[in-house]
């Protein structure tokens, strides 16, 4: 293609827009926009198509269990219409011993039937004759008007819902009364409520014709209102007596619900979340169905589409930088060669001229070269001084304990001698034993302080174990200076570190608070360990009751050579190596001001919590 000379400097400026860095910057975080957005919607919708169906299923078994219910004894009052008990009762409305047969019969048949009450009313509503003493609902006077042969009413006493079933007898071809049975729904209500309780997704109700919500799974909507009930309204509801108390508050649920249609509502406690609302209507009963289920999980699915379409843009987008930085560099390469012949060309050109200039530049190079050999020979030995000392240092300072320990122990197992005591000796040379090998072992810790090293291996270890041994080591001087120490460590608590490296840490910090603690009046230690991060991670704490450092000294505590000690008394190298041994455990060592003392704490990867202490 031909591009027309008017319309190349303009074509130039876009190629060199589309292939800088910063335009595929652009597009890839267009990309993850449109991604996240696309992504969101499509899963929110399939989420919630998937969430409408599965309602609709329970919609379907919900109104099939209560339709069961409520036919369970529909055959019943005609049953009852044609027994001759009941139909000497309306030839005779007035004789009391008709009535008190029909009473009986009524008992009798209200008894075997599991029904709540059976009674039988004249064409005005009064009872002639009932299973037990009853107040007939208010509601029946309505329903025989109205020629209804069933009815809602709500039970006064209990505020539960009951239903009427109503048969008229005749007589004369004339309705001269009412056959009625009630059953209370309140079992099937508490299945709800039960199902309600161990399932927080879902949300069952029952509304009648006035929009009053006669059952539901959630208690507190018992007779409230769906939609907003002006006071007239609540007024004219509450004078219908249809329902026991007074009317509750709205629920922001739309009359209007479609059949089966989804809708997304927020209800008010204790339901006060975004949730999908689906009914069915029940035409036979006059009644609507309501199921609320929560998408709280489509949205969190959504969520995670959407960062995944995201994730799928920036892909895009990514690869779309990587091939035109690829194209770029290829392009750079091949200017680059060219280039480089055209140099190499001109350099043979001029080999013969400059042969003396480079014999020249040749012999300046290796007087160079042999005195940056000469200068790099002094300061690798300069450097390997300076690790020297360090080492010298350090070996100093961490050996001084266990000697000195070795020394009690070596005085010690004398006198068990004399004494006969040999067990005692022999465990006393145990100790010495362990003291040496681990004197050996911090002499080995020394030199990974002075140099990184390739890796460190690390295990599983019993923190109380360590600080025990760390005790050990330091036990002649804390019984000398008669130190309390408090250790509230959980016995079965494992942590991931290296045993010896990790009381060599305790044994610094234990050794630093009993220095701390030489002039005060009240010695005491405390070794504390709490969790952290929800169990993963163990804080230890060493805390004294020494005087602790100034505000201008606590900045300066883990920098080498750095000491609060007298002369010849510390090095200022025990911190510096602790802190250098927590960090490659993956902790930190910190140091904090109390209000009597200091505390040094450090954390460490936990392996197992088998103990509740802490």
């Amino acid at each position: 293609m031909v591009v027309p000379a008017s319309l190349r400097p303009r074509a130039l400026r876009l190629i060199r827009l589309l292939s800088r860095p910063g335009f595929h910057l652009f597009l890839t975080g267009l990309l993850m926009v449109l991604g996240f957005v696309l992504a969101h919607r499509l899963s929110e919708r399939s989420g919630r198509e998937q969430l409408s169906a599965l309602s609709t299923e329970r919609l379907e078994l919900y109104a099939s269990n209560l339709a069961a219910e409520l036919g369970r004894h529909a055959s019943l009052p005609s049953l009852l219409a044609i027994a001759p008990t009941l139909q000497a009762l309306m030839q005779a409305p007035d004789d009391a011993a008709a009535r008190r047969a029909a009473s009986q019969m009524l008992a009798r048949v209200n008894v075997r039937a599991g029904t709540h009450q059976l009674f039988v009313a004249d064409a005005q509503g009064q009872v002639l004759s009932a299973s037990e003493v009853l107040t007939p609902p208010a509601r029946l006077a309505e329903a025989l008007a109205q020629g209804r042969t069933h009815f809602f009413a709500a039970d006064p006493n209990t505020g539960s819902t009951d239903f009427y079933l109503l048969h008229p007898l005749r007589q004369a071809s004339q309705n001269s009364g009412v056959i009625v049975v009630r059953f209370n729904l309140a079992p099937l209500e508490a299945t709800w409520i039960d199902l309600g309780l161990r399932s927080q997704n879902e949300r069952i109700l029952i509304a009648d014709d006035q929009d009053v919500v006669i059952m539901s799974s959630v208690q507190a909507w018992k007779y409230a209102v769906l939609g907003h009930a002006d006071p007239s309204r609540r007024q004219a509801l509450q004078a219908s007596a249809r329902y026991p108390q007074a009317i509750g508050p709205d629920l922001d649920l739309p009359v209007s619900l479609e059949v089966h249609q989804g809708q997304q509502v927020s209800l008010p406690p204790p339901g006060a979340k975004a949730m999908l609302a689906q009914q069915r209507l029940i035409v036979p009963l006059g009644l609507r169905l309501v199921a609320l289920s929560d998408l709280t999980e489509v949205r969190q699915r959504a969520q995670l589409a959407a960062w995944g379409g995201a994730a799928f843009g920036a892909s895009i987008g990514l690869l779309v930088l990587y091939l035109s930085s690829r194209r770029r560099a290829l392009r750079q390469l091949t200017r680059a060669q060219t280039e480089l012949q055209q140099a190499h060309a001109q350099l043979e050109q001029l080999v013969d001229s400059r042969t003396a200039e480079l014999r020249q530049t040749n012999d300046a190079l290796k007087t160079q070269i042999a005195q940056r050999l000469q200068t790099e020979g002094e300061l690798l030995q300069a450097s390997k001084l300076a690790v020297l000392g360090q080492m010298s240092a350090g070996l100093s300072h961490e050996v001084n304990q266990p000697l000195t320990a070795l020394r009690a122990l070596a005085r010690n197992s004398m006198r068990l001698l004399e004494s006969g005591r040999q067990d005692a000796v022999a465990t006393n040379l145990k100790l010495m034993d362990d003291m040496v090998e681990r004197m050996g072992q911090i002499t080995r810790q020394l030199k990974s302080f002075a140099r990184k090293a390739d890796e460190q291996v690390t295990g599983v270890v019993l923190l109380l174990d360590s600080v025990r041994n760390a005790q050990v080591l330091l036990e002649h001087r804390s019984r000398a200076l008669g130190i309390a120490i408090e250790v509230d460590v959980p016995a079965g608590l494992r942590v991931r570190a290296e045993a010896n490296r990790l009381e060599q840490v305790l044994v610094n910090l234990f050794g630093n608070a009993i220095d701390a603690m030489q002039n005060e009046a009240e010695r005491r230690l405390l070794v504390r360990v709490s969790a952290q991060d929800g169990g993963a991670r163990a804080l230890v704490q060493v805390q004294d009751s020494g005087a602790g450092v100034g505000d201008e000294q606590l900045p300066h505590l883990f920098e080498p050579f750095f000491t609060t000690k007298p002369a010849g008394e510390g090095l200022g190298l025990g911190l510096v190596i602790s802190a250098k041994i927590v960090n490659e455990f993956g902790g930190s060592l910190r140091a904090r001001r109390l209000e009597h003392g200091m505390s040094f704490e450090f954390d460490l990867a936990v392996e197992a919590w088998e103990s509740q202490d802490v």
